[in-house]
């Protein structure tokens, strides 16, 4: 029997259709859809515990996961297995992870999973893009407790106009690629990387995608209310006591406000706090500490949360004592690690990144290789944030999706001012040595340095900032340059980064309802700012990109050369390139260019003199002479017919110098005109039509002596 299906449709402004269907598959699930696209189709799923766990968190898990099969491709490696996922797809696991988990309820706690396949790829179809409407919609089918629907949009600029979920070709050709999360009334997610935009342009497409947003979440409720909206189940709320909240907030908050007040730093603060709360413990029982110990403890932190807060709204002063838009002191250093390629250290009051650069080859380009995209990267960057950093021990569990994401973000902020000619492979590695407030900021800042320092040649500085917001509906406070608990007490998470003339990246979450978008515009234009403070910073250590690389850095030198002299240089089973990489110290690299058909030869070395030697070694394999001209020669074999000679200006490459083109005279014997060793002066006539070799003559520079009567 075939299942009843119920489905909606969603029109683009370019008549394409987006479509959202339930009831065939997957029907033991809470709730799930298939979302459509042209061919590509995704899968979502959304489960969650009857019961919830014990802790005192919502354990969602977000999942996004790209089959081969559904492009038609066979994994790579040896185990021919979907495994872990890809950078790609954790970024695409955040991006919704981020809009979903605010809106359910605070107290519900019960394991939650979203999964989302691909399950059908369409070439022209960026499948992430669909992501967040799959995600909510499969919610919105289930009885799973959630505030309202959400969506996520991709906009591109193309030729100046908006571009609703470009297809990857448009988006090549676009200087604004960004993801938008949204509900029907407000802006909760943001990022995205721009072609050096103003803030009003960001704004914009922000604007702009909202509006795309509002007609997948009226499709949401349609689809919902045709298959028939299930009523929200019920569970365990979390304990509550009003008569305790209210007497611990009145033995504490005025406590907590005067340290807060204070302008003390992150370790003294913490230590302070920790004494009231300790304090507010010891003034119950044993009994009440056994009964309600969770419950006190929880009081104690929104007691020191509303102190912090009100802080701010009220006096305009933060945790550490600045002003909102004041930023931390600053301190950079470039060229602090002896043996890299490139390093600077950047400190911005209690956060420090420590950003090294690398250069290589084309060989050391990252490899893409996904069902939805393949490609390599020339220039990445690797983030890592160690426990030591925020004064933790814990254990050690491979890179997390975190440390992935703010990698993603500073790369993203830096790639655009890389030039289009850079002859290297770029990688970056940003070490969070101190984390307090936006390390992804800073490693934004440090890259940068790492960069010029290094020696290459960007085509500006950028500089990145992490702004905050606290509002209670009525009054609000942009901060500038947030701390880490400015972060976690705070309403807005808000990096951007940028040039002195643009914006280049951003990542905005919003943790209210309803963000303004005079709010979101104030805090744009005091990022501005902010960022230009800090910009200042940087071009105060280094100005401008050394002109070189380093001593101990490789130089890398591209030739191209024909493809027909490929094969010469490479030699038989690679031992010509072996060996002159042997020799020379250098790697060598050997790409085709399958447009103009050329080599594209990279040479990577330390030693001038290496360099010098391939190169030399490169002229002589591709030397071609040209018919007429004259060359100079050097015998480096005797035969009973001719001498063997070799370009000078081209060694390696040899001729026959015919026994007959030595002299006008006739010469019995070679030796009588020439010996080995002797370097004289050759004319080049090209190949000789009778022997179909190469022909050059001795006797052709020599006037011909006059016939004897």
């Amino acid at each position: 029997m075939i299942p009843k299906t119920f489905k909606q449709e969603i029109r683009l402004e370019d008549g394409r259709i987006i479509t959202i269907e339930t009831g065939k598959l997957a029907k033991q699930a809470d709730g799930s859809v298939v979302v459509r696209m042209g061919d590509c189709m995704l899968l979502a799923t959304a489960v969650s515990a009857r019961k919830n766990s014990p802790v005192d968190f919502l354990p969602l898990t977000v999942d996004y996961r790209e089959k081969f099969a559904a492009a038609g491709r066979f994994p790579g490696g040896f185990f021919k297995r979907e495994a872990r996922p890809s950078d790609h797809e954790v970024l695409t696991m955040r991006l919704v992870d981020r809009v979903l988990r605010p809106l359910f309820p605070k107290d519900y706690h019960a394991e939650t999973q979203v999964m989302i396949q691909l399950m059908s790829h369409d070439e022209n179809i960026m499948p992430d893009a669909l992501a967040g409407l799959a995600a909510s919609t499969a919610i919105q089918l289930s009885d799973i407790p959630f505030e309202y629907p959400i969506s996520e949009v991709r906009v591109a600029r193309v030729d100046g106009m908006f571009v609703i979920n470009p297809s990857r070709e448009q988006l090549d050709s676009s200087d604004i690629d960004i993801m938008i999360g949204a509900s029907e009334d407000s802006v909760a997610m943001v990022e995205g990387e721009f072609d050096e935009i103003s803030e009003e342009e960001m704004l914009d497409a922000i604007a702009f995608g909202h509006e795309a947003i509002k007609d997948q979440i009226k499709a949401q409720i349609a689809l919902a209310e045709a298959v028939g909206k299930k009523e929200i189940r019920s569970y365990d709320e979390e304990d509550k006591d009003d008569t305790l909240e209210s007497q611990i907030h009145k033995s504490t908050y005025q406590k907590y406000y005067d340290i807060a007040k204070k302008g003390l730093s992150k370790s003294e603060r913490s230590e302070q706090f920790s004494e009231i709360k300790e304090e507010s413990k010891a003034s119950f029982s044993e009994e009440d500490l056994e009964e309600k110990g969770d419950l006190i403890s929880k009081y104690n932190n929104s007691a020191q949360k509303k102190a912090v807060r009100d802080l701010v709204l009220e006096e305009g002063i933060r945790l550490d004592g600045r002003k909102t838009t004041d930023i931390r002191p600053i301190w950079c250093e470039v060229d602090y690690l002896p043996s890299t390629h490139g390093s600077a250290i950047f400190t911005r009051g209690e956060t420090q990144a420590l950003a090294t650069t690398t250069l290589g080859t084309s060989r050391e380009a990252n490899m893409i290789d996904s069902p939805s995209h393949q490609g390599e990267e020339t220039f990445y960057l690797h983030y890592n944030f160690p426990p030591f950093c925020t004064g933790e021990a814990r254990p050690l569990r491979g890179t997390s999706r975190r440390e992935v994401g703010h990698g993603n973000l500073a790369q993203r902020a830096l790639k655009k001012v890389i030039p289009d000619n850079c002859p290297y492979t770029v990688r970056i590695v940003s070490e969070v040595l101190e984390s307090n407030g936006s390390s992804s900021m800073a490693t934004v800042c440090a890259g940068t340095m790492s960069l010029m320092d290094a020696g290459v040649q960007i085509k500006k500085p950028v500089s990145g900032i992490a702004m905050g917001l606290i509002t209670d509906g009525e009054r609000f406070a942009v901060l500038s340059d947030i701390l880490g608990d400015e972060d976690h007490l705070g309403d807005m998470d808000f990096k951007v980064t940028g040039t002195a003339d643009g914006i280049t990246a951003c990542q905005m979450d919003i943790k209210i309802k309803g963000l303004r978008f005079d709010i979101m515009t104030q805090a744009l234009n005091q990022a501005r700012d902010g960022r230009l403070h800090i910009l200042n910073s940087l071009v105060e250590t280094i100005s401008s990109p050394n002109e070189d690389v380093k001593a101990h850095a490789p130089k890398m030198i591209t030739r191209r050369i024909p493809n027909e002299y490929i094969g010469a240089l490479i030699g038989p089973g690679g031992k010509v390139i072996q060996e002159l990489q042997k020799e020379s110290g250098c790697t060598i690299v050997v790409n085709e260019d399958p447009v103009t058909e050329e080599g594209i030869i990279e040479i990577l070395g330390t030693s001038p003199e290496g360099i010098i030697m391939v190169e030399a070694k490169i002229d002589s394999i591709t030397f071609k002479p040209k018919v007429g001209n004259t060359y100079e020669v050097k015998v480096i074999k005797m035969l009973d017919f001719g001498a063997v000679v070799e370009y000078t200006e081209a060694p390696g490459n040899e001729v026959l110098l015919h026994v007959s083109e030595l002299a006008w005279e006739r010469t019995e014997n070679v030796s009588d005109i020439v010996n080995m060793g002797d370097v004289l002066d050759v004319k080049y006539f090209g190949k000789d039509p009778r022997t179909r070799k190469e022909k050059v003559s001795r006797k052709a520079l020599i006037p011909r002596p006059e016939k004897k009567d």
